[in-house]
């Protein structure tokens, strides 16, 4: 997507880093962006838990806090 020089990136802050996004998105997109469209992640937007049913509809916007958390399995 092309900056406009009306428009300019959004930060988040993801698992406690700056993160630089072009401008607000579902937190669908934003997995997908992150390569874990298909992957099992639990996340958190604004100390609040998102139910994966919930993903598509909830929009990550400017200065939100996102925390992913990728589950593995293992023994």
């Amino acid at each position: 997507m092309a900056l406009t020089p009306f428009s300019s990136p959004m930060t988040i802050l993801l698992n406690g880093t700056r993160h630089e996004l072009d401008s607000p998105l579902s937190v669908s997109a934003l997995l997908d962006q992150l390569g874990f469209g298909e992957k099992p992640v639990l996340v958190e937007l604004n100390e609040q838990a998102i139910f994966p049913r919930d993903y598509p509809h909830t929009q990550v916007e400017a200065e939100a806090r996102v925390e992913l958390v990728t589950l593995a399995a293992g023994g």
